[in-house]
């Protein structure tokens, strides 16, 4: 292990993962509404990706599904009996309720939290700032499961500070979806872009869909992490942009240290951001390398469809990077196109990896989505609680449990179903037990 090392957490898929097609500007999700999904599949995809990380030596964490149907938002909702007759009441006064507090979006890892590593806060610590994920209901119930996770993660307050959520919920705060990170390497000092949608005191998008990042939200994440003004940037994203589906912005750019992956039409003002991006990198001692998709090269639907950019960019022992891509990407002619182009240019992306993540991807989640990015210094790693790192031991007992537990069918008339609660709630008792976490459920609260 180097000095420093970017550990990626990917989201377990949880046991009731389903189309509900719960998140307005998501075309993937609108698109396959309804259909019947499959979450044994959409788990043991994501645990392959993680595993097939592990074998490009790239040190791999992993984060626990989240308690579905949640039945605490449910009784807060009125509903009362046995948690099995929550869920079947809830179902006959609503399903378009029950679907909400069953979602399985807590495997988008890249909405839990906004990372700053220690090199580049003012006290020397890790800062994570839990997103509110104001914009849809389904999201805005995943904030205190994930912050009691991440407080059980990184309990040594000595090294790394969990912070709650953004305050008011008009400030949108989508989490890591919407931040990149440039630096020399990633123990090194580096410069933080934070991209939004609008003001939270615009007057209303006029667009087809609303933006979900409020510039206020960054602003205060920069602020709460101890950023140093001239070491972080804010930035808008397009309305041409969201407008095409780029709910976020990691469906349009990725970073990785000092190289720079977007879409022509992905930032307003792209003239202005890569000069002033440029100039705080050079200031810092950093070199930036822009690789930049035009246009007429790409256009913004075959970014979206393909989810080009929702890929992830990683550096391997070596020092050269890779490229973990959705099959999708391998698909669409156009966007292969780019990724040869890229890998044959002598720059430092030297390979590509393609990954069969359908059945995340039918809900609009690629690779990037299912990650969080964590920069850790070797003692910060060695701090670390419970056994999330992951080894061969611990994913071979993850699939285990998801084989035994989850189903290979799930339409969205089995939310209902009280077996599927008490299967669900089975598998998260096992998974809490293979990471060591302890009682971060719920339904384990008593």
């Amino acid at each position: 292990m180097t000095d420093a090392v970017e550990i990626n957490f990917d989201g377990l898929i949880g046991p009731t993962h389903n189309y509900g097609g719960l998140a307005h500007g998501n075309i993937a999700s609108a698109e396959n509404e309804g259909k019947v999904s499959n979450p044994r599949e959409a788990a043991l995809q994501g645990l392959a990706k993680m595993r097939r990380m592990m074998e490009l030596g790239l040190t791999q964490g992993v984060l626990p599904p989240h308690e579905r149907p949640h039945v605490p938002s449910l009784r807060r909702m009125g509903f009362s009996g046995t948690d099995a007759e929550v869920v079947q009441i809830a179902s006959l006064a609503s399903p378009v309720l029950l679907a909400n507090v069953s979602s399985a979006s807590a495997m988008w890892t890249a909405n839990a939290a906004t990372v700053s590593p220690s090199a580049d806060t003012g006290d020397g610590r890790v800062h994570l700032t839990v997103a509110n994920l104001s914009s849809h209901l389904h999201r805005s119930l995943e904030p205190p499961a994930t912050e009691r996770v991440l407080r059980a993660m990184f309990a040594d307050e000595g090294r790394f500070a969990v912070h709650g959520p953004v305050p008011f919920a008009t400030f949108g705060d989508e989490g890591a979806a919407n931040h990149c990170r440039f630096a020399k390497s990633h123990g090194k000092k580096g410069v933080e872009l934070f991209v939004h949608g609008e003001s939270a005191f615009a007057n209303g998008s006029t667009g087809k869909y609303r933006a979900r990042q409020a510039v206020e939200a960054s602003h205060i994440i920069a602020t709460t992490h101890g950023l140093k003004r001239g070491s972080f940037l804010l930035a808008q994203q397009s309305p041409q942009a969201i407008d095409a589906g780029a709910f976020h912005n990691d469906v349009v750019a990725v970073s990785n240290e000092s190289v720079f992956m977007f879409h022509e039409e992905a930032f307003e003002k792209r003239e202005v951001l890569i000069e002033q991006l440029t100039a705080r990198c050079e200031a810092a001692g950093l070199e930036l390398k822009l690789v930049e998709a035009k246009a007429s090269e790409v256009s913004l639907d075959d970014a979206v469809r393909s989810y080009l950019f929702n890929s992830q960019i990683v550096t391997r022992p070596d020092g050269d990077m890779a490229l973990i891509l959705p099959t999708e990407v391998e698909e669409n002619s156009r966007a292969k196109a780019f990724v040869e182009r890229v890998i044959s240019n002598g720059g430092r992306i030297r390979e590509a990896h393609y990954f069969d993540l359908r059945q995340s991807m039918r809900n609009g989640g690629g690779p990037a989505c299912l990650r969080l990015r964590v920069v850790l210094t070797r003692e910060e790693v060695a701090a670390l609680s419970g056994t999330a790192l992951l080894d061969e031991t611990r994913v071979s007992a993850l699939e285990d449990i998801v084989r035994k537990h989850y189903r290979d069918r799930l339409a969205a008339s089995d939310l209902a179903d009280p077996a599927l609660l008490a299967e669900g709630r089975t598998a998260l008792d096992e998974i809490s037990g293979v990471l060591g976490l302890g009682a971060i459920h719920d339904f384990q609260r008593g």
